[in-house]
């Protein structure tokens, strides 16, 4: 949690971005995992709700009525059977001081408080859900079918919260530094576990440790395989084998802000070389995007400059040929990169995504193509500006399916060596992830320590 004057600051702002109504931000509940009594553990609060009320503890609202400048914490105080089990737990007037908020009510009181807006004529403002419960409740307090939720969610709201959660305070920005330093640790073990005969699982499962002992917990499932060419391909039971590639995707969250990174390494300790040149590429890549992301840039632009950098290394290893720029707008690319070349960071992992990514990632410049493979999974497109946290990650997959498909329907044969392609159907894939701030005058990436990626580096490292 920050300081109490954080919270109200972010609130009189918000009061202003929206302008009139009353906002109701729902916090979360404990989520069962396959029993009532068995929740996920620990509770993850909604994270608009912890950026503008900053509490932990399920079973909160946070009401603004900005037409009369009023601010109330919603909730119920817990009873003594909670107290023996998990502990004592302040009230919620104690809780809602400690964030600047004045007045407090029992749950129930919500009901009339919105009835009360209706009857006045107020707009009362809420966010996507993406819980079943709180659409209930909402179903419950507005009258709106869950299915109907989503588009009817305040459109002023929505922009707003993206506004203002989208450029990181210095306070966030050392937050997420923090986390990424967990991150270095995640990765680094994951390091020095890799080598043949050890099982996909394990070295997912100490990753994960990493993080639930040096930050909250991880910030999303942890990736990690052989078959790098599956997006999220989650830790198996397979014996790790000399000479394949193996894929790390993981992250921590810390003080409620996360970190994301990916690293690719040889199982045996050394690349081959039909990896190392593949590899080279996506390093590249990734490399080249402290060059050109800048406040004022489209992240589209930097994509699509990484695409035809990709492009003219595929086509010196004889993978893509033809003219790079009508390869690229043909989306011939999406064969080995078929995401994005990053999306916003910050208290979730993919920032503000239940907001909706055409609010988060884009703007009325940038609107995705959602007919191109490939282009349709940009996540972030939007110009950048200084305080934004993003994510730079590049990979070049070889994906079997894939590879017949668009040999079967000729599609992009013009720019395409499927003959070549064809003997790479046992690569893999390659990726390399950092999270990148976006300074006054340029970008860096994040966290005190870089996590080896240079080749000879990340050689050196796995050998000791």
């Amino acid at each position: 949690m920050f300081s109490k004057e954080t919270y109200i600051r972010r609130r009189a702002e918000l009061k202003k971005l929206v302008g009139q109504g009353l906002i109701v931000l729902f916090g979360n509940n404990e989520a069962p995992a396959n029993y009532p009594n068995n929740p996920y553990s620990p509770m993850r609060q909604d994270s608009s709700f912890l950026y503008y009320f900053g509490q932990h503890r399920d079973g909160l609202v946070g009401v603004i009525n900005v037409d009369q400048d009023t601010e109330m914490l919603i909730g119920d105080d817990i009873d003594i059977e909670d107290i023996v089990w998990m502990g004592f737990v302040p009230s919620v007037s104690d809780l809602a001081a400690q964030v600047g908020v004045m007045k407090t009510a029992p749950m129930a009181a919500l009901k009339n408080l919105i009835e009360a807006a209706k009857v006045k004529g107020q707009t009362v403002h809420f966010l996507p859900p993406y819980r079943f419960d709180t659409k209930i409740q909402i179903m419950e307090l507005l009258g709106i079918h869950p299915d109907q939720q989503k588009a009817a969610a305040s459109l002023p709201l929505i922009q707003a919260v993206v506004k203002m959660r989208s450029t990181k305070e210095p306070q966030e920005i050392e937050a997420i530094e923090r986390a990424c330093d967990v991150g270095y640790e995640m990765h680094t073990t994951a390091q020095r576990l890799i080598r043949p005969g050890v099982t996909e699982r394990f070295v997912g499962g100490q990753v994960d440790g990493i993080a639930r002992s040096l930050a909250q917990g991880v910030s999303f499932s942890t990736i990690f395989s052989q078959h790098g060419e599956i997006m999220h391909g989650n830790p198996s039971g397979a014996l790790l084998e000399a000479g394949r590639l193996a894929l790390c995707d993981a992250g921590c969250e810390l003080d409620d802000y996360c970190s994301d990174n990916t690293r690719t390494m040889p199982v045996g300790g050394k690349f081959t070389q039909r990896q190392l040149e593949v590899y080279s590429i996506v390093e590249a890549c990734h490399d080249y995007v402290l060059q050109v992301a800048k406040p004022g840039v489209k992240y589209a632009d930097v994509h699509f400059a990484v695409c035809r950098l990709m492009t003219e290394r595929l086509k010196e290893l004889g993978l893509m040929k033809g003219d790079t720029d009508e390869a690229v707008a043909a989306g011939a690319h999406a064969m080995f990169l078929p995401h994005g070349l990053g999306h916003m960071m910050g208290m979730d992992v993919h920032d503000m995504e239940g907001l909706g990514q055409i609010y988060v990632g884009f703007d009325e410049e940038t609107r995705p193509n959602l007919e191109q493979f490939g282009t349709n999974c940009l996540r972030m497109g939007r110009r950048l500006r200084e305080g934004f946290v993003v994510t730079d990650e590049p990979g070049i997959y070889f994906i079997p399916h894939l590879i017949d498909l668009w040999r079967k329907e000729g599609h992009c044969k013009e720019f395409l060596n499927f003959d070549l392609l064809d003997t790479y159907k046992d690569f893999g894939g390659i990726r390399i992830e950092d999270d990148l701030l976006i300074t006054s005058d340029g970008c860096r990436f994040l966290g005190t320590k870089r996590i080896p990626y240079h080749p000879q580096e990340l050689q050196d490292f796995m050998a000791q």
